[in-house]
């Protein structure tokens, strides 16, 4: 990575600029004691000082991973709240109705980001802070973000940065061994990782994505992916309006 302060300052430098072009007074984020979200707070901090707010929102969440994104505030002293989300997620499942179909896993598992996406934008509104994701280059290309969850964002400043970059930019940051060290995971449910979810090493998914050769069935499966989640990279498509058909109204 070429002058790596360099890519440091012009990130934070840009994450400014897009919240001032807003109107907005800061940034808030969610923290989850993972990678992407430590380098975030370290970004944050120097983009926005004391006008930054880290929220952790355990929803059925490890022990480990809230003392893991505490751990990271406090270490960039990055202003904080802790929201346990877990009752309101309980509430909602009793609403909408429990099913043991295989979808309703994944259904369970994706309301757990969206219930934080909510809770994120309630305290953007009432601080005019503007919503920061944390979705990274080789997530974003293959979709592995939820929709309307952790890519309902208003700015992803480390949607360029490769996993392997966002480990170089981090440890130059200075994030803790601790968490450079922890297996990527979303901590959707017990034991889950996001090379096992994904089907793919980041090694593999990086190399692709610098242009390097790849087996072909990384390649096939990196393809899969990011032809199937093209929605997910867009706003909702609009029809084109035929004017003919509304003439003499």
């Amino acid at each position: 990575m070429k002058d790596i302060r360099q890519v440091a300052f012009s990130i934070s430098d840009w994450m400014r600029k897009m919240s001032d072009s807003a109107g907005a007074a800061g940034g808030i984020f969610g923290v989850s004691g993972g990678l992407d979200s430590a380098l975030l707070v370290a970004l944050a901090k120097d983009a926005w000082q004391e006008d930054c707010l880290g929220l952790v929102l355990p929803c059925h969440s490890s022990e480990t991973d809230v003392k893991d994104a505490i751990y990271v505030l406090e270490h960039f002293d990055c202003n904080y709240q802790v929201l346990d989300l877990t009752p309101v997620f309980d509430s909602f499942i009793s609403i909408l109705g429990e099913s043991d179909a295989k979808s309703a896993f994944m259904a369970r598992a994706n309301l757990k980001p969206r219930l934080r996406m909510a809770a994120l934008y309630y305290h953007a509104n009432m601080m005019n802070y503007v919503v920061v994701g944390t979705t990274n280059r080789s997530e974003y290309h293959v979709g592995y973000f939820t929709k309307y969850g952790d890519g309902g964002v208003d700015m992803l400043p480390l949607a360029n940065l490769t996993k392997t970059e966002v480990r170089q930019l981090s440890r130059f940051l200075g994030v803790p061994e601790r968490i450079l060290a922890k297996t990527p995971s979303g901590g959707l449910w017990e034991g889950q990782t996001d090379e096992g979810e994904m089907g793919l090493s980041y090694t593999d998914l990086d190399a692709y994505l610098r242009g390097e050769k790849v087996p072909p069935a990384v390649e096939a499966r990196i393809t899969e992916m990011h032809n199937k989640s093209g929605h997910k990279r867009g706003l909702p498509p609009i029809p084109v309006r035929s004017i003919d058909f509304f003439k003499g109204e």
